[in-house]
């Protein structure tokens, strides 16, 4: 069969439309022409040639925007970097009967202090001879750094542990670090809540023991006047809290 040519024109749009195009879309890509004549073959090879590069860049563009649409999907699920996550709050929760539930998941909450007050040290009857181990339900807590208030729904939640047996006269006993007391088991805990309205009676603060010792109850009573509040109310620093103790809410 006789070979046709191309006019030299013809050739160079071929080849200037198809260098365009890869480098546009970034498709590397080499077409064999020339400023010469070229044969049909020749023609329909540039044309394939062509039509292939158009198609790897479409594949490039759709890999690219689907890449952007996933990495917009992460960032939208993922934590923002300025911790601005919302916190899971825990209200408090009563039975029927009205006893406060024990509060879930408080080893989460916000640790605000650990004062200790040893039996060695008080005559051996301390009335708590134990690390008071404060936690401050989350919640809370950012509303008091925003307002310096405690809000109706204050949960703290305050666990027990006793100290280990003690080498020493006060109850201290030597550790590789020093000499000092140290945590062990736990022993209880006691929680108080804040309402003004269902508190009136003790201050706007509720109290109660969910028992000195292991387990913990799974509910608890409310304390009367005498036994929690009085102490708090002539003693505590800020609002029946013992802030003085605290520096995380001492302000």
């Amino acid at each position: 069969m006789r070979a046709t040519t191309v006019r030299p024109q013809q050739s160079i749009k071929i080849e200037k439309e198809t260098a365009n195009g890869a480098a546009r879309l970034g498709v590397r890509s080499v077409i064999y022409t020339s400023y010469s004549a070229m044969s049909a073959l020749d023609v329909r090879a540039a044309m394939e040639t062509t039509m292939l590069t158009r198609y790897l860049a479409t594949l490039a563009i759709t890999a690219s925007i689907l890449g952007c649409g996933t990495a917009t999907a992460l960032f939208a699920q993922s934590p923002s970097n300025s911790g601005e996550q919302a916190k899971k709050c825990y209200p408090p929760e009563y039975t029927s009967s009205g006893d406060f539930i024990l509060p879930k998941n408080f080893h989460e909450w916000v640790f605000v202090g650990s004062p200790l007050t040893p039996n060695a040290l008080n005559g051996g009857q301390a009335n708590f001879p134990e690390f008071h181990n404060v936690y401050m339900e989350p919640c809370s807590y950012e509303k008091y750094k925003q307002t310096n208030v405690f809000p109706d729904g204050t949960i703290f939640f305050k666990e027990l542990q006793l100290t280990l047996p003690g080498d020493n006269p006060d109850g201290s006993r030597t550790e590789p670090s020093g000499r000092g007391y140290f945590g062990g088991p736990l022993n209880g805990a006691d929680s108080t809540v804040k309402d003004t309205k269902r508190y009136a009676a003790t201050g706007g603060w509720g109290y109660y023991n969910f028992n000195h010792h292991e387990p913990k109850a799974p509910t608890a009573k409310l304390k009367p006047q005498t036994e929690c509040a009085y102490c708090h109310q002539a003693n505590a620093k800020k609002d029946d809290v013992w802030t003085q103790f605290y520096p995380l809410l001492d302000k």
